[in-house]
């Protein structure tokens, strides 16, 4: 049954529900309820979940206005590769390297770009239960089911992770060319050591790090912490996993398209190819 999340917690712990215990149910639930309350009492709004959360049930979310959302996605998403076509440093990248640094970069990029066209979502809660959970509630269990409760939504912790990331950048109030030199210092990432051009990558990177540094340098009185900051929050945009931001986002309208043969379609071949398959897919009336 599907469940809404609200924006000050994500869910309600399944262990919470009465069922008639046998003893290693009680026993059980027992821990899970304790830990939860734990988490619920003092979990902020927008912490991470990770070990301390209930781990009774496979918590996974969709959003809960998938077309208007998806919508401004496909807006966000086409907007970060414009600014990477856009780029002349990116073009005297061999090809090669171009598709590793696309594919590799495109998803902290394109949380960038929520973060910094103040995209919000809502969130329901799909909760799958566990096979031990289904065992001790005499539940039947079927495989196709089983399988397929994995294939919907994303992750609750990978979810959590975006907004803890998008409330960091907000909280900064990070300026548009602020915004610019970190999509630079992304997308040329060094830490990419199978690029065929890796001494040029690794200049440009320095030298969009060098003009974040400046330009914060000048604006906020050589506030470093500010700069030590949004380092910081770059190097923690690679702790979310790319495919929860296709899942959540992208797949419940792509079907079976690859986003990565979309990119480079956009990139290279049709420019408008990716949101002519979104237009064709949700409807009409959002776009």
């Amino acid at each position: 049954m599907d469940s809404e999340v609200p924006a000050e917690k994500f869910g309600k712990c399944q262990c919470e529900t009465h069922h008639t215990k046998s003893i290693l149910y009680q026993i059980l639930n027992k821990k899970h309820g304790s830990e939860t309350k734990w988490h619920q009492q003092y979990c902020s709004p927008h912490c991470t979940p990770g070990s301390r959360g209930c781990s009774c049930v496979d918590r996974r979310v969709v959003l809960k206005t998938p077309e208007a959302t998806c919508r401004r996605a496909a807006e966000v998403l086409l907007n970060t590769l414009t600014f990477i076509r856009n780029l002349p440093s990116f073009y005297h990248v061999p090809w090669e390297d171009q598709v590793v640094l696309k594919e590799q970069n495109w998803a902290p990029l394109f949380l960038v770009g929520l973060a910094q066209e103040g995209v919000e979502f809502d969130l329901r809660e799909i909760s799958a239960p566990s096979l031990l959970k289904k065992i001790l509630l005499n539940q039947p269990l079927t495989a196709s089911k089983e399988l397929g409760s994995a294939s919907v939504g994303a992750s609750l912790e990978e979810v959590q992770k975006m907004k803890n990331l998008l409330w960091k950048f907000w909280d900064l109030d990070i300026s548009a060319k602020e915004y610019a030199y970190v999509k630079g210092i992304i997308l040329f990432n060094s830490g990419c050591h199978i690029l065929k051009c890796l001494p040029y990558v690794q200049t440009l990177q320095q030298e969009a790090q060098q003009a974040l540094m400046d330009f914060i340098s000048t604006m906020f009185n050589r506030n470093l912490d500010r700069f030590a900051l949004i380092l910081q929050l770059i190097a923690s945009l690679r702790d979310v996993d790319a495919e929860a931001i296709e899942q959540l986002f992208f797949r419940p309208i792509l079907g079976e398209a690859t986003l990565n043969v979309l990119h480079l379609e956009t990139l290279y071949i049709k420019p408008d190819s990716l949101w002519k398959h979104m237009t064709s897919v949700l409807p009409n009336t959002y776009f």
